[in-house]
């Protein structure tokens, strides 16, 4: 799931998943953070989920997906779209 909040001229977008599913440590990567899985680990929230938060331009388009334990890629199915490859998040 995406959850989208306008900062100062910017989009925050946190990714949350479930803090179960996938086990394991899970990361974001995309473009935005050159795909680099130690860029944004998803960490424990109070609700049951987990998150990473990830500052992006207004009007952006960007390829993003998950890594878990075990190097498992894995999609959202809930992102704004997919190029076959990727998730899409839009800002």
């Amino acid at each position: 799931m995406l959850e989208r909040k306008k900062v100062k001229g910017r989009t925050q977008v946190t990714f949350v998943l479930p803090a179960d599913s996938p086990a394991g440590p899970v990361s974001v990567v995309g473009d935005f953070n050159h795909w680099n899985p130690a860029a944004h680990p998803l960490q424990a929230r109070g609700d049951g989920t987990r998150a990473a938060k990830v500052v992006l331009p207004v009007g952006s388009s960007h390829a993003f997906r998950y890594l878990a334990a075990g190097g498992h890629w894995f999609d959202d199915d809930q992102a704004d779209g997919h190029d076959g490859a990727n998730s899409r998040v839009h800002t």
